[in-house]
């Protein structure tokens, strides 16, 4: 394991994935982030809430035993935790059935939020933890003291609206897109899509976006600076499942780009790496060393593409 270096701070859902035929397993796209970074050796923590039940219980548990810090993980006596109905289909995609009004709905604000935040390099969040009131408040006061703020659109109908996605990207530094989610806030904002370059540019000059990165499964990725384009292939694969390989990708991203001189190569390489290498194993959370990743990444060399 690698020394751990750097702060990031990860925010919303939490929860069990309850998949056909199968023992639940933790989920939440903010968690599944987490857990990559933690792999990657990042300082990471989870702001988050659970049930005061035995799910809840479990949750924090197994957490625990990954060596990831519960401390900013509120317990609520009056909402249970969290369970999604998964399923996966023909295509390896993942279908989710989101239970509401569970724990993460109602995570308060606390001075130990604010004063995590202010040490913190990176404040991780997405679209579903704001579909609640209480819990969207709470996010958009701590996007206030964010030093750098990334946002996984992470779209799940019908739990988004345009405006707050909106609001959501003025306080946004880093935001990350699949392919599908950047057509479809293209359209939110009525901007006919023509090519990928078109959509990012117009993206960046509506929300002052410093930094965009699109995740494109079997067709690679993308990052953009205020400066240029950076595009890099998929690492071919046998794909066991997608679940999570998005959040990993992300993890993947950040891992590097926090640590001080990585180049956008670097980076890039790191963040297609990690999503190929979670691909190709079950689940979104798989056991695995940083050196297992390493062995992985290492018995291939990438290059960006013209």
């Amino acid at each position: 394991m690698k020394d751990k270096k750097n702060k990031v701070v990860c925010f919303g859902e939490v929860l069990w994935d309850i998949f056909p035929g199968e023992q639940k397993r933790v989920g939440g796209a903010p968690f599944n982030v987490a857990y990559h970074l933690s792999r990657m050796g990042v300082d990471v923590n989870m702001i988050s809430s659970v049930g005061n039940d035995q799910l809840g219980q479990d949750l924090l548990q197994k957490i625990k035993s990954w060596n990831i810090p519960t401390d900013y993980i509120q317990i609520n006596v009056g909402y249970p935790t969290s369970t999604v109905i998964a399923s996966v289909d023909e295509n390896n995609d993942a279908h989710y059935d989101i239970v509401e009004n569970v724990a993460w709905d109602f995570i308060d604000i606390t001075p130990e939020n604010h004063e995590i935040l202010s040490t913190t390099d990176a404040f991780v969040f997405g679209t579903l933890a704001a579909r609640s009131e209480k819990t969207k408040n709470t996010l958009f006061e701590l996007l206030e003291v964010g030093a750098y703020n990334v946002f996984d659109i992470n779209l799940r109908e019908p739990y988004y609206e345009t405006s707050m996605i909106k609001d959501l990207l003025h306080k946004t530094h880093l935001a990350k897109f699949n392919k599908a989610e950047l057509r479809m806030m293209l359209d939110f904002l009525g901007k006919e899509y023509t090519s990928e370059e078109d959509g990012i540019k117009f993206l960046q000059e509506n929300f002052d976006l410093h930094e965009i990165i699109i995740s494109k499964g079997s067709k690679g990725a993308l990052y953009a600076d205020k400066h240029d384009f950076y595009r890099y292939p998929t690492i071919p694969v046998t794909i066991k499942d997608t679940v999570g390989s998005g959040d990993s990708f992300l993890a993947g991203f950040l891992s590097k780009r926090l640590e001080k001189g990585s180049s956008v190569h670097e980076t890039m390489i790191q963040a297609v790496s990690l999503g190929a290498f979670i691909t190709s194993q079950e689940g979104a959370c798989p056991e695995y060393s940083f050196e297992d990743f390493n062995r992985f990444k290492n018995q291939y060399q990438l290059s960006a593409l013209d």
